[in-house]
């Protein structure tokens, strides 16, 4: 669409939709819902945002502000936006799909941001050791991500209704500004991501299945818009060409990662670093495997207190005296009435459910 095309040109070209390019972008807008769905659930369904870089989350939802910002104030959809005036529904909402595929897309992502909030729990998180060299994000630096994600979506909203307001002429130009500045926050978005997930060696909270939709998607949907503005709008699906070739190098290190530690699991029987293996091999047929964390025993393959058949694992009697002699020990440690043996009450005590 040219930049200069006359607005009743414009508006008759609304009047007759092109039905496949109206699939294309329906299609797009049904795909792009479905694509951050497994990122939503994967944070719910783990409990936490562990693996996801807050400095990912920041330039994600920032760039998604300004980019449904850039659509907005574009030349070409002002003038569909105009033009609803003269159409009817049906030709109306043709004509804004793309405004409605880059809000969805700022919804979704917004989304991930309070996921990634509500969620934030990494001290709570079984992550070995040495799958990290560096400290996790603290509760301080998620709090400024959101900070920093609210300043700028108020910014842009100011600086939009001066524009529109005050210096019209000029609304090219922000609108422009608007595209740069969501390209430029696209192009390092997953830079912190990629980042944060070659340290890590695995994507934690990260969704593969997201990327496997997006990567290809991102340069369809780049090409719908590119169909839709023209180079007009080179600035607006500019950022999806980008987006879409970073985000296809993360997922392609998460796929390898994902791929190594399957293999590195069938290696070891299924084992993984949350349940190592014990030193002791296990010689007695019936001795039933202790696939635990640490405890008191645990380098000789003995299990935890408590246990109720402990002869079952001791091969030797020093062995049964050892597992024995833990338990009163445990039950001498323990302060919660609850966590003791039977219940509530002394474990030394016999309670008789017939008195009163």
């Amino acid at each position: 669409m040219d930049i200069f095309e006359d607005p009743n040109s414009q508006c008759d070209r609304l009047k007759s939709p092109s039905y496949l390019e109206l699939t294309v972008s329906i299609i797009i807008l049904i795909g792009l819902f479905i694509s951050y769905l497994p990122q939503h659930y994967r944070i719910i369904s783990r409990g936490t945002s562990e693996g996801i870089s807050p400095y990912f989350v920041l330039l994600g939802t920032t760039s998604a502000t300004s980019g449904f910002a850039n659509i907005l104030t574009v030349a070409p959809s002002r003038a569909a936006i105009s033009c609803c005036q003269e159409l009817d529904t049906f030709e109306c909402a043709a004509g804004l799909l793309g405004v409605a595929q880059l809000g969805l897309q700022w919804v979704c992502f917004a989304f991930i941001l309070v996921l990634f909030l509500v969620f934030f729990r990494y001290s709570l998180t079984s992550i070995p050791e040495d799958e990290s060299s560096e400290e996790p994000p603290s509760w301080r630096t998620a709090v400024m991500v959101a900070c920093l994600c609210l300043l700028h979506g108020l910014i842009v909203i100011i600086l939009t209704g001066v524009f529109s307001i005050a210096l019209p002429r000029q609304l090219d130009l922000w609108a422009n500004m608007l595209g740069v500045m969501g390209a430029v926050l696209a192009a390092i978005q997953y830079l912190p991501q990629i980042w944060t997930t070659y340290h890590l060696k695995h994507v934690g909270s990260l969704s593969i299945p997201m990327m496997c939709i997006q990567t290809p998607g991102g340069l369809l949907f780049a090409g719908s818009l590119f169909a839709r503005l023209g180079w007009a709008g080179w600035s607006t699906w500019f950022i999806y060409v980008m987006t879409a070739f970073m985000q296809g190098s993360l997922l392609f290190m998460g796929v390898y990662f994902e791929m190594a530690a399957r293999r590195q699991e069938g290696q070891t029987g299924g084992h993984t670093h949350s349940a190592p293996h014990s030193p002791v091999q296990r010689t007695h047929p019936g001795r039933p495997p202790t696939y635990r964390t640490y405890s008191e025993g645990w380098e000789r393959g003995l299990p935890g207190p408590f246990t109720g058949h402990p002869e079952r694992y001791a091969e030797t009697e020093e062995d049964l005296e050892d597992i024995q002699d833990r338990e009163e020990r445990a039950i001498a440690r323990e302060s919660q009435p609850l966590l003791r043996p039977g219940g509530i009450g002394n474990p030394y005590k016999n309670y008789d459910s017939t008195r009163h």
